[in-house]
């Protein structure tokens, strides 16, 4: 009886470093796009550029990523001298017979 647990706790552990590895890279992306857009909301000027701009910035960063991110996803709102980022996409993430759909939303600002 002892050797079928270990099998199905061998079994429950694998699975779940199957699904961890595959949802990990959406997350890890997701970060990287949080600390940039954070990183530009510190930069001098960013709030005297067109929001237009910012936007186009933000889109092409979550490119290099590999997000599905497009310039209508991206929300700048500039109050003086200071901005406001938001950002919101879907990501899909395919697993054999289910598809996952992570909801980000990262932003920085104000």
């Amino acid at each position: 009886m002892i050797r079928g647990r270990q099998v199905l706790a061998v079994l429950l552990l694998g699975v779940f470093v199957y699904i961890t590895g595959g949802l990990f890279p959406a997350f890890w992306r997701n970060l990287r796009l949080q600390r940039y857009v954070e990183g530009l909301t510190q930069t001098p000027g960013v709030a005297a550029q067109p929001p237009d701009h910012t936007r186009a910035q933000v889109a092409a960063r979550a490119g290099e990523l590999g997000l599905p991110v497009s310039s209508s996803d991206v929300r700048v709102e500039a109050a003086g001298a200071s901005v406001h980022i938001s950002v919101r996409y879907v990501m899909e993430v395919q697993f054999p017979g289910y598809t996952v759909k992570l909801h980000f939303a990262p932003s920085a600002g104000r």
